[in-house]
């Protein structure tokens, strides 16, 4: 038996049913129809309709077509539109699995969740808004009919494509409801039929709702069947029916007529069946090219949709990630601010209340002669690291200054002679740019917890002559200082160049280097580019795993943004975190020089 061609644009409604003709009857004798309210079920699938309703508009530029959704359209079709009426029908099973509560179509974006059932309605839509023609009454149900059909919907789809180009992907994932379903195991393999699955298939590629290698299996079918010369004239067929005017039905109708007559079908007469057209035996062939055409369309919609996924993945996690940036800059400059406040008491996060916790500063004493040497030998060496080499520009052009090349003076010569417009340059120029010295931002963590008692008075001396030779490389140059175990103290504040050496115990407990790491970073900007930045944490490294975790967070993203970190360890066994430049002292005595060629050391090596 041929296929029956699913007509999703018929002209009105099919006929009343018994009880329906009952129920009209009884109303027009007066009669008072109890309406029975409508279940749970039922209230979700009239909302999704009037959702459908509203949506419409968008996609049609129409507001009088009214949405219904039942289980079992009355045409048959998965969904259709009736142009007469203005009424669009679907089917409730092509938004299968989802269940009713869970579908919004009046929440933009919402149509992703359910991509069949929306290509269904933007398929009916498009008819809704380019399909302005219908057969003459008296040829519905002949071939000719039948021809304008097919013809009519790769052309409605491609007129709404130059509208909506973004819904070729709902089209694309429906292909299976509007046209497999069409074509069965039974389908004849015969010219009309083969011409149909043609006009269904290759002219929606054709129209570029399909790619030319999904088409391929049916493409070499038809052409088996039908012969590529027939074929073509075919393809002639439905290139200048996607050309036609919607309001132009005269033409349209010549165009299925041409068709009717390129396969030798009496136009005005029934479609016609196997027993009449050549090869009529045959059955499932055009059944599986096109299970294999749809088929690849799915298996390529879902490989795009996966693609689509994790590029939204990415991006949300980006979006999160800038958030948690953000929300952890707030923080730090929060932090900053209780730590570096003038005459704040030791900071300790988490804690609603501060000033429990004791110091760890024990007074200040006046810089050695040695120290004092020290930090303006440390100052000359971040000098020697910050510097940039100057730029060299070297440039040509056709007169002076500069020096003259003789080679391309003899071809301008040349050129001249010849009658050509000069195009040599024979003079070269070489310009050196002097790069500024960027100024540096160095910020100082010392670890003050019981665990570094021994290494305080070093610690205390290299913080100083730190912050000292910062002070001494450039005006704009800035340090800060700051002790840390479960609390935060203030040693120096961001600017200020100490004139003492502050000395403090080392008897506290806990580790917050995170919290001290995003102090001086918000207070010194040491995540900003433009100038040379370093942070310089002494410690001996035995923390929580909490604790380190945190910590080497921050290291992390700090050396992301081109900031240099170097570990100070004093212990025997010390325990650096990753991502930092480690500087392991045996001899505290000599903490001052190595401390000096490792901080030059990690600015000669970082982008400012």
């Amino acid at each position: 038996m041929a296929a029956q061609l699913h007509n999703h644009l018929p002209a009105a409604p099919p006929a009343l049913s018994e009880a329906e003709w009952a129920a009209a009857r009884w109303a027009d004798d007066g009669g008072c129809l109890t309406e029975p309210r409508p279940t749970a079920h039922k209230r979700h699938w009239l909302r999704i309709a009037a959702a459908l309703s509203a949506r419409l508009p968008e996609l049609t530029g129409r507001e009088d077509i009214l949405v219904t959704c039942e289980h079992g359209t009355r045409s048959g079709a998965p969904a259709a539109f009736y142009p007469t009426t203005a009424q669009l029908e679907i089917d409730t099973a092509l938004f299968a699995p989802l269940t009713p509560a869970s579908i919004r179509p009046g929440r933009p974006g919402d149509e992703a969740r359910y991509p069949t059932a929306w290509g269904a309605f933007v398929h009916e839509a498009a008819h809704a808004a380019h399909s302005r023609w219908l057969p003459e009454p008296h040829l519905r149900g002949t071939a000719l009919d039948v021809a304008g059909q097919v013809l009519e919907e790769s052309r409605a789809e491609q007129a709404h494509l130059r509208r909506r180009p973004g819904d070729r992907r709902y089209l694309r994932a429906a292909v299976r409801t509007l046209v497999l379903d069409d074509f069965t195991s039974q389908t004849p393999t015969d010219r009309w039929q083969a011409a149909l699955a043609a006009g269904l298939l290759l002219a929606r590629r054709d129209a570029g709702i399909l790619d030319p290698d999904e088409t391929e299996p049916l493409h070499n079918t038809v052409t088996g069947i039908l012969g590529p010369d027939i074929l073509d004239t075919l393809a002639d067929i439905w290139t200048a029916a996607h050309a036609t005017a919607d309001e132009d039905g005269a033409t349209m109708m010549e165009h299925a007529k041409a068709w009717c007559q390129a396969l030798g079908t009496n136009s005005t007469g029934p479609e016609p069946t196997p027993d009449k057209t050549p090869g009529g035996g045959r059955t499932g062939e055009l059944a599986e090219a096109i299970s294999k055409v749809v088929a690849t369309v799915q298996a390529n919609e879902a490989a795009r949709a996966e693609a689509e996924a994790k590029v939204a993945a990415t991006r949300a996690a980006r979006a999160q990630a800038k958030n948690t940036q953000a929300a952890q800059q707030r923080q730090a400059a929060k932090t900053a601010e209780k730590v570096f406040a003038p005459g704040a008491r030791p900071y300790t996060p988490g804690k609603p209340t501060n000033g429990r916790y004791r110091s760890p500063v024990t007074g200040t004493r006046p810089p050695l002669a040695g120290e004092k040497a020290a930090a303006g030998q440390l100052a000359r060496a971040l000098r020697a690291a910050a510097y940039r080499e100057r730029t060299t520009t070297v440039t040509a052009s056709a007169a002076p200054p500069g020096r003259l090349n003789m080679r391309q003076a003899l071809a301008r010569d040349a050129q001249r002679a010849a009658g050509a417009t000069p195009t040599a340059t024979p003079w070269t120029r070489t310009i050196h740019r002097p790069t500024s010295t960027p100024a540096l931002r160095v910020g100082i963590a010392v670890d003050v917890s019981g665990s570094m008692s021994a290494a305080a008075a070093p610690i205390a001396s290299a913080a100083w002559i730190l912050a000292k030779a910062t002070a001494l490389t450039d005006p704009d140059s800035r340090s800060a200082t700051v002790a840390y175990d479960q609390s935060i103290t203030a040693i120096t504040a961001p600017g200020r160049t100490p004139a003492c050496v502050t000395q403090f115990n080392a008897k506290g407990g806990g580790h917050c280097l995170a919290e001290a790491t995003d102090a001086l970073t918000a207070g010194l900007d040491l995540n900003r580019p433009g100038a040379g930045r370093l942070l310089v944490i002494a410690s001996d490294g035995y923390y929580r795993p909490d604790e380190a975790a945190r910590a080497t967070a921050r290291i992390t993203a700090l050396r992301k943004t081109g900031c240099a970190v170097l570990w100070l360890a004093f212990a025997p066994d010390p325990r650096p975190l990753p991502g930092t430049t480690v500087l392991e002292l045996t001899d505290p005595a000599q903490a001052i020089t190595a401390i000096g060629k490792a901080t030059t050391t990690a600015l000669a090596t970082t982008q400012p």
